[in-house]
């Protein structure tokens, strides 16, 4: 009996010191960083700042144009993480990010969090009309439906979108990052924040107290999508320094009429901040043609190639702030301390 248990013994031994060289070749992670195509370089950032390299996976097109995803590497019981903006083109990233969501969940992954800097289809958050959809909502199915345990986005355009979802969505603000850069450029006295339309005040609001600032508001009317007229400014930017706050430049148009009418208010000059640089259609051009000084975006979304070249498109990295909320998603540690 004593022979058999020294034998048990021996047994354990020997199998902890075969295992022992897979746990210091890194076989076994507990946490993985994956990236689809479409903002490679956050990805690249947030595993830098997390100190981790980047999980191995290919996404390639067959002949048809149908995404093939393939995981490259053991994920079994492993915290996995997709980073993947929904943006332009914004169907062929959405199939993306579920592919490689449906992938991970059939290999076996301990927990899946898609990290999407920018949400797309946020806009469709309401039926705007009769017989039309809640496009948002039908997005937020395909992600839990694709296995998808937690969901993480930046400055959505409505709030109430985490609302959409049966699993845990964390709601991030790139404020923290643009509070730096504005400050470091001299928002902090004779300063007005603008929120362009009554939807957006709580976020002008919420920089101009970090800021000392005072608060401004524009008047708008809608005539039809992407058209906007400005009407009148609520509250006083005359002699002052404006900058707008808004969560998404797509076309530019209330921007720039927005900042045409601070101006003639008879603001000293004028600039703009925003999380999403769609960017879309006619909107460098008019930002060009505008009194805007700057804009300043994240890199939630690339940069189409006329607004590389544009003296006033200025982008600052929310790579780190993403970096930051994964670790604290990955070890329990709160989120919402990043904002207070």
């Amino acid at each position: 009996m004593e022979g058999a248990w020294l034998q048990f013994q021996l047994t354990i031994a020997m199998a902890i010191v075969y295992t022992k060289p897979t746990w210091e070749l890194g076989v076994i992670k507990s946490l993985s960083i994956f990236s689809g195509n479409s903002i490679p370089t956050i990805a690249e950032s947030v595993c830098r700042y997390i100190d981790v390299p980047m999980g191995k996976s290919t996404l390639t097109h067959f002949a048809d144009g149908e995404i093939y995803a393939e995981i490259g590497e053991n994920v079994r019981n492993v915290n996995c993480f997709v980073v993947q903006s929904t943006c332009t083109p914004v169907n062929q990233s959405l199939m993306e990010l579920l592919i490689m969501v449906d992938a991970l969940r059939r290999a076996s992954a301990g927990s899946i969090v898609a990290i999407v800097p920018y949400f797309g289809y946020a806009r469709q958050d309401r039926k705007s009309k009769p017989r039309t959809p809640i496009t948002a909502k039908l997005v937020a199915n395909l992600m839990s439906a694709a296995g998808c345990d937690r969901v993480l986005s930046m400055d959505l355009h409505a709030g109430q979108i985490q609302g959409f979802f049966d699993i845990p969505f964390d709601h991030l603000f790139a404020m923290p990052v643009f509070i730096d850069q504005l400050v470091a450029r001299g928002y902090t006295e004779n300063t007005v924040v603008v929120s362009p339309d009554a939807g957006g005040v709580e976020r002008a609001r919420a920089y101009s107290k970090r800021l000392g600032a005072t608060l401004a508001i524009i008047d708008k009317r809608r005539s039809a999508p992407n058209v906007t007229e400005v009407m009148n400014i609520v509250g006083d930017v005359k002699g002052k320094k404006a900058i707008i706050i808004d969560d998404i430049i797509d076309t530019a148009g209330t921007l720039t009429n927005a900042a045409k009418a601070i101006m003639d208010a008879g603001a000293k000059s004028v600039s703009a901040c925003a999380t999403h640089p769609v960017f879309s259609g006619p909107a460098i051009d008019r930002i060009e043609a505008s009194p805007l000084t700057e804009v300043l975006v994240s890199n939630t979304i690339p940069l189409r190639e006329n607004a590389k070249a544009s003296s006033k498109i200025k982008v600052t990295s929310v790579g780190n702030l993403l970096g930051e909320a994964i670790k604290r998603i990955h070890h329990g540690d709160s989120i919402s301390s990043l904002f207070i």
